[in-house]
């Protein structure tokens, strides 16, 4: 049971959370974005929410962890990927006003996703090891 809650609470993580935390000012409706931008947001959020959708199917209906928890770990690991490389493109996680939504001086998506990318590693360190024992 493990593996299929800790996949769903990445789903509703990012599949859920995010883009109730982005349809507003700061992202989908921020007038300071290029409309090129706001596409490839509206675009990754509605991909991400429809890959979301495809892992619970694939978890609950299908009993495919190690693909659901493959596509999840894409995702979430993504955003680690461009946080971590943000200085070389001009990314950053501040809000125009300089302000960042911060838990313990921590960013929070790298609090959230780092810790279901920790979730899903081990989801696949058990379901690796159940299936070649």
């Amino acid at each position: 049971m493990f593996p299929k809650l800790a996949i769903t609470f990445a789903v509703i993580l990012y599949a859920i959370a995010v883009p109730i935390l982005e349809f507003n000012a700061t992202h989908v409706f921020n007038p300071d974005w290029t409309p090129h931008a706001l596409i490839h947001e509206v675009w990754q959020l509605f991909t991400n929410s429809s890959l979301g959708i495809l892992c619970l199917w694939l978890t609950w209906n299908q009993g495919k962890i190690i693909l659901s928890t493959v596509i999840s770990l894409f995702i979430t690991g993504s955003f680690l990927i461009a946080f971590a490389l943000q200085d070389t493109y001009g990314g950053s996680m501040k809000f125009l006003d300089g302000s960042e939504k911060t838990l313990l001086g921590f960013n929070i998506g790298v609090i959230g996703f780092g810790s279901v990318v920790i979730l899903l590693g081990l989801v696949l360190f058990f379901e690796y090891r159940k299936n070649n024992t």
